[in-house]
């Protein structure tokens, strides 16, 4: 009933909340990503998406068919992987930055491995920027991070705004320097608030400062000081600043997957696995800037 490449292209206008972004990730024309949103929506006979000359938005019905397109999707790419008779093998030196531990990354990393058994998958959580150092060198194949808004550096999986948040209870004394629980350099989330904070002429200390995601948000469930973190992912216990604290606007931040350079003679087996995990992470990419803001009680971005 539902055309697989329709899905696809659903599924990457959800992700983007853009016609024109869709389009190139999928490597088509505009008007083919809109033909296959309006023919999906004839075959179901529901608005998808809600959309105007400004934004693009999913409706109820829309939310609903994410579920259903990825269990389809899921469905078609083990059937077509059975009867193909592919395997992959080979290592694959994945990346992931601290931002998703606690999202729905892990399920998509046990299903990826539950349909390629011999592929040898060895995950490495560090800071983007660290991650993005380590790609470049040469020292993994696929790494999912964050990068600035605006850069252009790998296949955007989700776009999201960054937050200020802290403790419930937690007050910000105007006439005293903002405390702020930070990563270590190269953090994209340091960097940015510091930035803004300068831009603006507002004092600033360091609170806390630790590689650890668990120990930032520790730091922050004590009340030692603020952090700058992406509104979608806001952990449990913590909460977005209140505007009147007047900390300036932090911007957005693009969730993206980055491949490693393929140089003659590279590993085949790694890069038909990180091709593989790359796109088993995009079909689900939705579900972990939307499920983990569900999951502990924010609304997303």
């Amino acid at each position: 009933m539902y055309d697989p490449a329709q899905l696809r292209t659903f599924l990457a206008v959800a992700q983007t909340l853009s016609f024109t972004q869709a389009a190139r990730r999928l490597g088509v024309r505009q008007s083919t990503v809109s033909q296959h949103v309006r023919r999906l929506e004839e075959a179901a006979g529901r608005q998808l998406f809600a959309r105007d000359t400004h934004r693009v938005d999913l409706t109820v019905d829309g939310e609903a068919m994410l579920g259903f397109a990825r269990t389809i999707l899921d469905a078609h790419e083990r059937a077509a992987a059975f009867f193909t008779g592919t395997r992959l093998r080979g290592r694959l030196r994945f990346g992931a930055s601290e931002d998703f531990v606690l999202t729905r990354l892990p399920e998509i990393l046990e299903s990826f491995r539950h349909d390629h058994p011999e592929v040898e998958l060895e995950l490495t959580v560090e800071l983007s920027g660290t991650l993005h150092q380590r790609l470049a060198a040469g020292r993994l194949d696929l790494v999912l991070a964050k990068r600035r808004t605006g850069d252009t550096h790998g296949e955007l999986v989700r776009r999201d705004t960054l937050a200020w948040i802290g403790a419930p209870r937690l007050r910000i004394d105007p006439d005293r320097p903002v405390p702020l629980v930070l990563f270590p350099p190269p953090g994209i989330t340091r960097a940015r608030a510091l930035e803004v904070l300068e831009e603006h002429g507002r004092p600033w200390r360091i609170a806390c400062t630790s590689t650890s995601l668990s120990g930032l948000v520790a730091a922050a469930r004590a009340g030692l000081g603020v952090m700058a973190h992406s509104r979608g992912l806001i952990p449990p216990g913590l909460v977005p600043v209140p505007t009147r604290a007047g900390l300036p606007e932090l911007g957005g931040v693009d969730f993206v997957l980055s491949h490693g350079h393929r140089r003659e003679g590279s590993r085949e087996g790694a890069r038909e696995a990180a091709d593989a995990l790359a796109a088993a992470i995009l079909a689900g990419g939705d579900r972990l800037v939307r499920e983990a803001g569900a999951a502990t009680g924010q609304d997303g971005a």
